[in-house]
This record gives structure tokens, C-alpha cells and sequence, in this order.
């Protein structure tokens, strides 16, 4: 069982991740017309106002304690009033992309976290830095998958015409089930894996190109 060290460790990158993806959905959706998320407080890096019980908490701790080499999680999605955006569907292409985006944001910002720690030799920050990048690239990549409501379908559901996206939009009520299958399936093994090694290979050699 992990310590109260490891667990910090990996619960303050997961936290941050979570937190900043769900408030770039908010920042992205009120600057393109749509206050929703704004008036609702979701705008805010207050982690409290994200949480998601089962995504934030159980699933994560679950992983951890397993001690799987992999972990995910999920906030509670930010309300987002599509017709309200100016844009229309490419507004939407780009609230969905604005979570993503900023997990990759924030892990170049670990990636520099860990060039200082490393640097000036300080072991916790150097492991934090190590899975806030890797929180973040899963983070990232996860949500890209195309099933509702991830942020993958929400890009797919915009370039579809209207009648198939509706029908494609209906899966939602079953992507849980959907997510939780391939989990204890082993799916995300075939659909998130590969495509994070390739991000962390990259993270890998701008570190010892930078360091």
C-alpha cells in the first residue's frame, strides 16, 4: 500500500489536471458566447467545484492502490449550452478540445517542474514532475477517445450532420458502462497506451535535451 507520500505524489498532479481541464471547457465555452458554466462557479481552479465522486476520487484511488502502473480519473462534466456558442459547431469543436489542450499544457509545465527539481535535486518534486506529465498525457489522450460524453465524441458529434449526430449522441447514457468495460477489460491497453508512450517518449527527449 502506498504511502502518505505517494499517494500526494500523485494525487496534487491529478488534482490539478482534472481541475484545469473541466475550467478550460468553462474559459473556451464563455469566451466563444456561452456564460453557463461561468454563472454556475465552474470556472475556477477550485477543485472542490469538479469533483466527481466515482471519476475523482473512487476510480483513481482504486487504480492506485492496486498499484495497476496506470491511472485515469474524470470531474463532473462543465455545463455547456451548445446553441449559446457564436460559433456553432466549430465553437464546440473547440470547447471540446480546450480540456485536452490544457492537460498538454500542463504537463510541458510539469516537463519544467522537472528540469528545476533535477537541477536543484529535489527527489519529490523530480517523482511529481515525472507523473504529472504522465497524468496529464493519459488525461489528454483519454478524453480524445470517440465515446460520449468524452471530449472525443463531442469533436465527432460536430462534424456529423445533424440527424446522425443526434443518433451518435444517445450513446451517451451508456458511456460509463462503456468506460468502465474497457477498463476492467483491458482495453485502454490498445486505445490509450500506445499513444501515451509515443506523447512520454517525446516528454523523455526534450528532457535530456533541456535539462
Amino acid at each position: 500500500m502506498p504511502d502518505f507520500q505517494t499517494l500526494l505524489i500523485y494525487i496534487i498532479p491529478l488534482v490539478f489536471a482534472i481541475t484545469l481541464h473541466e475550467a478550460a471547457h468553462g474559459w473556451v465555452a464563455s469566451k466563444l458566447g456561452d456564460h453557463t458554466a461561468r454563472m454556475m462557479g465552474r470556472v475556477t481552479l477550485d477543485p472542490t467545484k469538479h469533483i466527481d465522486p466515482i471519476g475523482t476520487i473512487a476510480i483513481p484511488l482504486v487504480l492506485l492502490l492496486s498499484s495497476s502502473g496506470f491511472i485515469f480519473g474524470w470531474a463532473k462534466p462543465v455545463p455547456i449550452n451548445f446553441n449559446a456558442l457564436r460559433s456553432g459547431k466549430s465553437g464546440m469543436i473547440w470547447v471540446a478540445l480546450a480540456g485536452p489542450g490544457a492537460n498538454l499544457l500542463m504537463a510541458i509545465g510539469w516537463l519544467i517542474i522537472m528540469i528545476i527539481a533535477i537541477n536543484m535535486n529535489i527527489p519529490v518534486l523530480i517523482e511529481m514532475g515525472r507523473v504529472g506529465i504522465l497524468v496529464n498525457c493519459v488525461l489528454a489522450v483519454f478524453n480524445l477517445l470517440p465515446i460520449p460524453p468524452l471530449d472525443g465524441s463531442r469533436v465527432i458529434s460536430a462534424l456529423l450532420p445533424n440527424r446522425l449526430s443526434y443518433q451518435y449522441n444517445q450513446l451517451e447514457q451508456y458511456g460509463l458502462y462503456i468506460l468502465l468495460g474497457l477498463m476492467f477489460l483491458g482495453g485502454f491497453n490498445y486505445l490509450v497506451r500506445p499513444v501515451v508512450e509515443f506523447l512520454l517518449s517525446w516528454f523523455q527527449f526534450a528532457l535530456v535535451i533541456l535539462r
